[in-house]
């Protein structure tokens, strides 16, 4: 176990607010017109709900934000938090109707969710790894208080690298009553201001193999999702290496607090990155067959910095 310098010899203490959205959020969000059209005075709020682990689309970016009508702008997007994909191509996940709640009476006619989209989207949570994320819409809702996010899951799709078929299951419970996920702290949507919610798909636990991968007996679908509202997140990035500085691909990594918030697995540059870890104090492992875990106590992620925390494995 080690406890890293200065709050746990990370370089995100001169981490600045700008330097986190430039490098991480903006380049992902901002167009030339989206730029141009934002209103210095009563700008809607914008939220966005990222799913994490992959690329970002954004939907209506450039679409002209109106003023003084009460509403404020909603972005969904989609991430992974991966697993070991040494063999799998694809996991693909099929959702058909996203719905937000507010807190308190809800909307005039007295339904506290707003659907968002009904339109049927299907991503592939394998391309979105390492603090990248897919943007499912970006839409204007009315201000307020926001606590939980509902998405309609139709079925899931997942497709080894040796094999030429698709295979899929269908959800049930997740196409007809929907996934609840709680969005601690919750999110206020007010005019003037820019929001933002990432919605994880822990990929390790949600696709469960049945038996060995090379016997292709199926897998099970058990959706596990986090919400992490980005105002009160950082993000934890860095890279793993062997103790010779060879970067070390497929390393696991995860973070935290008591139990487990979020996992990734670096790329074959030795890069992982953890993106919507809420505000506080954690400990980060890094582990991978053949070498000994590394743990790093006393992590603090404040909000809107990245954390560099690098690891260095020792083979056993």
């Amino acid at each position: 176990m080690k406890r890293p310098e200065n709050a746990g010899g990370l370089s995100a203490a001169g981490s600045s607010d700008a330097e986190f959205h430039q490098n991480f959020i903006m380049p992902l969000l901002l167009s030339p017109c989206s730029a141009n059209r934002i209103k210095k005075s009563k700008m809607k709020k914008r939220v966005t709900l990222l799913l994490t682990a992959a690329l970002i689309l954004i939907a209506g970016a450039c679409n002209e934000i109106r003023t003084g009508d009460g509403q404020g702008r909603v972005i969904l997007k989609v991430t992974d938090a991966p697993f070991d994909i040494n063999s799998i191509e694809s996991a693909l996940v099929t959702i058909t109707k996203v719905e937000i709640r507010k807190v308190g009476d809800g909307i005039s006619d007295g339904n506290p969710f707003i659907t968002l989209s009904e339109d049927t989207i299907t991503v592939d949570l394998i391309d979105l790894r390492n603090g990248v994320s897919e943007t499912l819409l970006d839409m204007e809702i009315p201000t307020g208080e926001y606590d939980l996010v509902r998405l309609y899951v139709y079925e899931a799709g997942l497709k080894l690298k040796d094999s030429d078929e698709i295979q899929r299951v269908k959800i049930p419970g997740g196409s007809q009553t929907g996934i609840k996920i709680f969005l601690r702290p919750a999110l206020e949507v007010s005019e003037g201001n820019l929001g933002e919610v990432l919605l994880d798909i822990d990929l390790s636990r949600s696709f469960v193999l049945r038996g060995h991968p090379e016997h292709h007996n199926g897998f099970i679908f058990k959706p596990v999702i986090r919400a992490a509202n980005m105002a009160k997140a950082g993000c934890v990035r860095g890279f793993v290496t062997d103790t010779a500085g060879v970067k070390l691909s497929e390393a696991s990594v995860w973070i935290e607090q008591d139990t487990i918030l979020a996992t990734a697995f670096s790329d074959t540059l030795g890069f992982y990155a953890i993106i919507g870890i809420p505000a506080g104090e954690y400990s980060v492992s890094a582990a991978k067959e053949g070498f000994d875990t590394v743990r790093y106590d006393g992590v603090n992620i404040i909000a809107g910095n990245k954390t560099i925390l690098d690891f260095e494995l020792t083979k056993k």
